[in-house]
């Protein structure tokens, strides 16, 4: 053989030793890179934020800007008969058009402080409405009455919500509406399926979390700051929230309502299970451009989340977003169920009223979280 052939033969063998001990060398370096546990939280959190722009990136580029409405808009009768509030018995009402967002746009307010006036205080409202053929109860939340307050009720009375560290177990819905003895008690966010039945996303209450992971990255949160400032954040379209400056927050989803019109984007957000993504029972809770009231809405009708989100625009609401649904679905007004859940739940919404007063510590958490304080959540039981 030639020297220019073996020349030739050396080079591959050479090329390939090179590589080889490149790879061992740089195994070695991110291996004590990484035994550093300050280095793979850094490396982490530059990882999820490349991955959260990565992903808003294709959403908007796969919707130009607006996601497009899932294909099937269907609305099916449930057959349920609902418990009738007195006096306001559910009315057919003809069908209503849909508001001409094109026509009549909304103008973003720059997120208000709406503060708690000294007017006379009123009970919440629940009334039954019927838009587009979707039958529902309508339950309104002023921020601006004094004795108005929104709070998370955990099952068996539970400190902390169920994680993957810890659980209070589940609680059948009419033992928590009895507990709180509430003007309105309605279901709140996703738990799993396993033992553990584990709350899906952040949760604040009263200005302590009851749930944190600093790796929660899907789904849309509902946030109340200090003056009442409600927020409303997609993780990952918008980035994480700051939840150390929520007195109240619970993350579920998919969003409906963005900005005064219809926004569907379940993938992106995180949302593959069928149950979400078809059609079934709903509730959902957004607020209008002004700011300064809830709308929580449970829905009688079994329908898809487009319909859904239609008649949460079409209601008024500027920002609005899917809470769980399914068997979890219940509502009861002044003690009194007006839709029983078909199994237990972990976690529920509370609302107080003058009628049905909110407890002194609540409202002792509300003032001091006016002043400085913030919740902080404790990593040796929320990190996971």
């Amino acid at each position: 053989m030639s020297k220019r052939q073996q020349s030739q033969g050396c080079r591959p063998m050479l090329r390939r030793t090179f590589l080889f001990l490149t790879g061992i060398a740089l195994a070695r370096v991110l291996a004590d890179y990484f035994a550093i546990a300050q280095n793979r939280d850094s490396f982490l959190t530059l990882a999820g934020k490349l991955w959260q722009k990565s992903l808003a990136f294709l959403s908007k580029k796969q919707s130009d800007g607006t996601p497009q409405p899932l294909p099937n808009n269907p609305l099916v009768k449930s057959g349920k008969t609902p418990q009738l509030l007195p006096n306001n018995p559910i009315v057919k009402s003809p069908k209503t058009p849909q508001p001409n967002v094109t026509n009549s746009p909304v103008v973003q307010s720059q997120n208000p402080i709406i503060r708690r006036s000294a007017k006379q205080a009123k009970p919440v409202e629940v009334k039954s409405q019927t838009v587009a053929d979707a039958s529902f109860y309508l339950t309104t939340i002023d921020l601006a009455d004094p004795e108005i307050y929104i709070t998370i009720g955990l099952a068996n009375n539970a400190a902390l919500a169920n994680n993957s560290k810890l659980t209070a177990g589940d609680e059948p819905f009419e033992n928590m509406v009895e507990r709180y003895q509430a003007a309105v008690v309605a279901n709140g966010t996703f738990f799993g399926k396993d033992e553990q039945k584990s709350v899906l996303g952040n949760m604040v209450s009263a200005g302590k979390f009851l749930k944190y992971s600093r790796w929660e990255n899907y789904g849309t949160t509902l946030g109340i700051k200090a003056g009442n400032q409600l927020e409303m954040v997609t993780a990952r379209i918008e980035g994480k929230p700051d939840w150390s400056q929520h007195w109240f927050s619970l993350t579920c989803g998919p969003r409906l309502v963005k900005g005064g019109k219809v926004w569907l984007s379940p993938l992106s957000e995180g949302f593959k299970d069928s149950h979400v993504l078809g059609v079934g029972s709903r509730t959902a809770i957004g607020f209008p451009a002004s700011r300064d009231k809830l709308f929580l809405v449970t829905f009688l009708d079994s329908l898809s989340l487009e319909a859904e989100a239609k008649v949460m625009l079409a209601i008024g609401c500027f920002e609005a977003m899917n809470l769980d649904g399914g068997a979890s679905v219940g509502l009861a007004h002044q003690g009194q169920i007006l839709l029983p859940a078909g199994r237990n739940l972990t976690n529920v919404l509370v609302i107080y009223d003058k009628e049905y007063p909110a407890p002194a510590t609540l409202k002792q958490s509300w003032e001091r979280f006016q002043k400085v304080s913030r919740p902080t959540p404790d990593k040796s039981v929320f990190f996971d």
